[in-house]
């Protein structure tokens, strides 16, 4: 979607908004971890898959060249999902940019979480926290969760 965030950016500036932040997706992996959410939404793809527009796990040169291109069109924070398997791209991109950075930590960590804690293996509360700790600690400003709710409970 190269140019998507200028069309935004020179929208929102042209209606009297320029003071309006935009937050780019710019590193949406082509991942198994959306599998649950797609499940429960049924929105898997009708036919072949997402890997043709998504970007390639192998490739963190792709993701750190789409977040200059967001940011050079005027992004003013970034996203990027699922945040589990591309931790390393987290840091990267924090050691690398200077904006406010997100990491969405998607129904499929979430479900391995869920599924661990159902089985009795892992303690709920130290787990799902030390997920979310080491998200932060990978260099997210901001995390995007489905322990939202209990996180804020636990961290009053």
């Amino acid at each position: 979607m190269d140019g998507q965030v200028g069309a935004i950016r020179a929208a929102l500036d042209a209606a009297g908004f320029a003071e309006t932040s935009i937050l780019a997706y710019s590193a949406k992996y082509a991942s198994v971890m959306y599998g649950p959410f797609r499940d429960a939404a049924d929105s898997a793809p009708q036919f072949g898959d997402r890997r043709s527009y998504q970007m390639d796990g192998a490739n963190l040169r792709e993701a750190l060249r789409e977040i200059s291109l967001d940011l050079d069109e005027g992004a003013d924070m970034i996203l990027m999902k699922p945040a589990m398997p591309y931790l390393d791209v987290v840091r990267s991109a924090r050691d690398r940019y200077g904006v406010p950075m997100g990491a969405y930590q998607v129904s499929g960590e979430y479900s391995m979480l869920q599924a661990a804690f159902e089985k009795g293996w892992l303690d709920r509360k130290r787990a799902m926290l030390e997920s979310l700790v080491g998200i932060r600690r990978a260099g997210a400003d901001f995390i995007v969760t489905y322990f939202a709710k209990q996180a804020a409970k636990l961290l009053g």
